[in-house]
């Protein structure tokens, strides 16, 4: 059985990680990158596909390692 001590760090790790995703879904910050200067491309759906997949993947990394103990 986990201590309460192992379940607060691993609920701030995951309210960390959904602050992480709000910032990086911001209105702002998509902006900014949908406005950058390119060569004929929009910068925007790479950014977001890599955000989506920063978020999926710490995601996966936090519900392993809380599922491995």
């Amino acid at each position: 059985m986990k201590s309460s001590g192992q379940k607060s760090r691993q609920t701030e790790r995951l309210m960390a990680l959904v602050a992480i995703a709000l910032l990086l879904f911001c209105p702002p910050l998509i902006i900014v990158v949908d406005r950058l200067p390119s060569f004929n491309m929009s910068w925007l759906p790479l950014y977001l596909f890599c955000a989506w997949a920063v978020v999926i993947g710490l995601t996966a990394l936090l519900m392993e390692h809380r599922a491995g103990r």
